[in-house]
């Protein structure tokens, strides 16, 4: 039979594109590189060990014994998945415990877990705002956010990356005509290394009787003296905030997404977000696991420190070494922007032979000319080992710059 169309599919076209400038340029695909073992601080990739800023596994529990032996005995109590949705067909102590935990975390009343982060933005996004609704999301926010406010079709506005005097107008405009308004912003951005203004976003919210949705998935287990996160990086009160978003596959060293927040949010979601309501449950194992990771997070505020002091030395001599580090503030995520995607993914592949993985991030992700190396920091490098790669970046993109790679 004839093909069917997918190849002239929205998008497709570019990707070819970007696949031939990268063969005819000599590069291979710098993305799913294949990791041999447990991918932490350090990985083997194609049989070469090396240092590895590509994992979001910011506290190293992938690998902690606690961690795995919860897993393990949630396979052999509960076996590997819930089998169906947990509103038809029950669920396990596992997720309430989970679930009890993050609430308390937050501060608020209850919790919900998903199978995935960005089934719990679009699921929740779409379960609680409509038509004559409104929703004012940072223009920096994640994907899954930006379609959960397409889905749920609400208006949908975007607001300068974290210029609050623009929100402010824009609410001062828009909220009259609006009967719910909903605020969405990161707690720590994953591109760009920043943080949004959780006091500002607070002060604003409550003046103009919105809602406020904190995505800090980045944020657990980096922000604050004890992991807590953006609230407690700024010293704002959890309950302040009316929802927050976070998932298990970054600190938590597990999979699955959460909306936490009071206990009536909680209960219109337990029945009407789709990626919960028709979706499996999440596997037991990975709630242990996130459960298990999450007790060690609250209660070893050293690893904490450890990933403060590795983030801000590898920020502090990248741009020691002329590196731009772009909004970074040295918190775990830390871009090299350079600017040109395919000297961006040249930079990538010669740093892998050098033994260092890091992914290039490229239009169309970014805007052209704003492509980056994004360094994922953890408490499981070695200071000088974080310091030295900085150098060798630096080294190898000053070499491509010369060779007369574009600098944009």
């Amino acid at each position: 039979m004839p093909a069917a169309g997918f190849d002239r599919l929205p998008g497709s076209e570019e990707q070819r594109f970007l696949r031939e400038i990268f063969l005819k340029a000599g590069l291979s695909s710098p993305y799913f590189l294949l990791h041999e073992g447990d991918a932490g601080a350090r990985s083997v990739v194609d049989g070469r060990e090396v240092l590895n800023f590509s994992s979001y596994d910011y506290l190293g529990l992938n690998h902690h014994p606690a961690v795995r032996a919860a897993a393990c005995a949630a396979v052999g109590q509960y076996g590997v998945s819930a089998s169906a949705s947990r509103l038809v067909a029950g669920e396990r102590p596992i997720h309430r415990q989970l679930e009890a935990a993050l609430a308390r975390h937050y501060g608020h009343d209850s919790c919900l877990t998903f199978v995935s982060g960005y089934g719990a933005n679009v699921s929740a996004l779409t379960a609680l705002l409509g038509p004559r609704d409104l929703i004012l999301h940072d223009a920096l926010a994640h994907n899954s956010i930006v379609m959960g406010g397409e889905f749920c079709r609400a208006e949908r506005r975007a607001f300068p990356h974290n210029d609050l005097a623009a929100l402010d107008a824009l609410l001062a405009d828009l909220r009259p005509r609006r009967q719910r308004v909903l605020i969405v912003a990161e707690g720590l951005y994953s591109m760009d290394g920043d943080l949004c203004d959780l006091p500002g976003l607070v002060e604003i919210k409550e003046r103009h009787g919105a809602w406020l949705m904190i995505d800090d998935a980045h944020g657990l287990g980096v922000l604050g003296d004890n992991g807590g996160g953006v609230f407690e990086h700024f010293g704002v009160d959890p309950r302040r905030v009316d929802i927050w978003m976070g998932t298990m596959s970054k600190a938590l060293a597990s999979c699955g997404g959460y909306i936490a927040g009071c206990t009536a949010l909680i209960e219109h979601l337990k029945h009407s977000a789709g990626g919960f309501v028709y979706s499996v449950g999440l596997a037991p194992p990975l709630a242990a696991a996130a459960l298990a990771a999450l007790e060690i997070l609250e209660a070893s505020p050293d690893r904490v420190a450890k990933l403060r002091a590795n983030s801000l030395a590898f920020a502090e001599a990248a741009r020691a070494a002329g590196l731009d580090t772009g909004l970074s503030a040295g918190a775990a995520v830390v871009p090299a922007m350079v600017g040109n995607s395919l000297v961006a993914a040249r930079l990538s592949q010669q740093l892998l032979e050098r033994r260092i993985n890091v992914q290039p991030i490229i239009h169309p992700a970014v805007p052209e000319g704003e492509a980056r190396l994004r360094f994922f920091l953890s408490s499981e490098h070695e200071a000088g080992a974080v310091a030295e790669a900085a150098a060798i970046v630096a080294e190898e993109l000053a070499a491509l710059r010369a060779d007369g790679e574009p600098a944009q």
